[in-house]
């Protein structure tokens, strides 16, 4: 064990009242980027073994050679030139009426819209002119529809894509396919109950099946749907846990219209419960 000097980084509080209502993370800047310079850099000794200490000393050479302020200006020009900014659930800002709620709605409108049509944004980093930079939005639209936004607006997203319904073998890919599907998710949570979940073929096709279908029937959540399908289908499994006699779990088929049957057939109940 050795003992070195190590920067203590630590900025002092201070304690800044609002102007206007606004809040800190709203004025644009960082307190620690501008005090940082203004106080002495403090150090204290610490102990800390070789290894340790090696390594802490090169992250602080490492550190000293990076020029943040070239990296900060590369980040805002690569920002400017070819930044894409995704704008998901406008739909929610949409509204049919002039009145209530949906003032505010269009108020939001209005205030994205120089962001969109281009205008300099003032971030911690410095200004950012949004001219140059992609704007995607992305809505349900299941209440209101695009001409529901404001003329202005619909005019900076001429290019108008409708999405496909899912399919049912986009609803088995989405069970199956990632690193954290559904089906993964809940066999890593049994198992620490001491408990192996097994999804046969035939299973995920008639879950996937049940979705589409429902989704058909009912409201269209697209993926969404799978989670209520798969909480309603093992939730007797999810329940006793540990206290199951039968370790090894297998759903299959049988399995899946058993529990889910009664409910599919009634829209009325389904509608409630998936």
């Amino acid at each position: 064990i050795i003992e070195i000097e190590i920067q203590d980084r630590s900025t002092p509080v201070i304690d800044v009242v609002g102007i206007g209502g606004q809040g800190i993370e709203e004025m644009g800047f960082s307190f620690n980027d501008i005090l940082g310079n203004l106080f002495p850099k403090k150090t204290k000794r610490r102990k800390l073994r070789i290894a340790e200490a090696r390594e802490y000393l090169i992250r602080e050479e490492q550190a000293n050679l990076v020029d943040m302020d070239t990296i900060i200006r590369t980040a805002i020009e690569k920002t400017q030139n070819s930044g894409i900014i995704f704008l998901d659930e406008i739909d929610k800002i949409a509204g049919r009426e002039t009145h209530g709620p949906d003032v505010s709605r269009e108020g939001v409108q209005r205030d994205l819209l120089p962001i969109v049509e281009g205008t300099n944004v003032n971030t911690r980093y410095g200004m950012v002119n949004t001219e140059h930079i992609l704007f995607i939005a992305a809505g349900a639209f299941h209440v209101s529809k695009p001409t529901d936004l404001i003329p202005e607006l619909q005019g900076r997203f001429p290019i108008r894509v409708e999405l496909d319904p899912l399919t049912k073998d986009d609803f088995k890919r989405i069970l199956t396919e990632p690193k954290n599907s559904l089906i993964k998710q809940y066999q890593a949570l049994l198992s620490t109950e001491g408990i192996s979940l097994t999804f046969t073929e035939d299973a995920i096709d008639a879950i996937a099946e049940i979705a589409v279908l429902l989704n058909q029937n009912t409201e269209n959540i697209g993926a969404r749907r799978l989670h209520t399908i798969m909480e309603k289908l093992l939730e007797d499994i999810s329940f006793e846990g540990a206290e199951l006699a039968i370790k090894e779990q297998i759903v299959d088929k049988q399995f899946v219209e058993r529990k889910l049957e009664m409910i599919v057939s009634n829209n009325r109940l389904s509608s409630y419960i998936l």
